[in-house]
């Protein structure tokens, strides 16, 4: 449930929904499979300390395995903001599965 090469990132990259919020930005792209597959963006620039990236990408990992059901059909990229290196899992956690619901529903 991983988007593993060039071509599946530059799919999401040229066609999508973006949705935000204070730690996060989600691309999404409805895809032609049934199946929901999860990119992750994270940046050093963003998040300096591995053990930050480590930690943001656990959670978006795990908040993805839980909304599976509801992101049928979509290709996802998630990307972290400055802010997401310092704020709490919770906050994290909560944050993105908003923007799931969001992406879903969005027009």
């Amino acid at each position: 449930s991983r988007l593993l090469d060039a071509a599946g990132y530059g799919r999401v990259f040229k066609r999508n929904k973006r949705v935000t919020s204070r730690y996060w930005i989600v691309l999404g792209h409805k895809s032609e499979s049934d199946l929901s597959r999860l990119g992750l963006a994270i940046a050093k620039k963003r998040a300096k300390r591995a053990v930050d990236r480590n930690r943001i990408k656990r959670i978006a990992r795990e908040s993805f395995r839980h909304n599976r059901v509801r992101l049928k059909g979509y290709d996802a990229v998630l990307m972290n903001k400055d802010s997401a290196a310092t704020a709490s899992t919770l906050e994290l956690r909560q944050s993105l599965d908003k923007l799931w619901v969001e992406l879903v529903y969005k027009k």
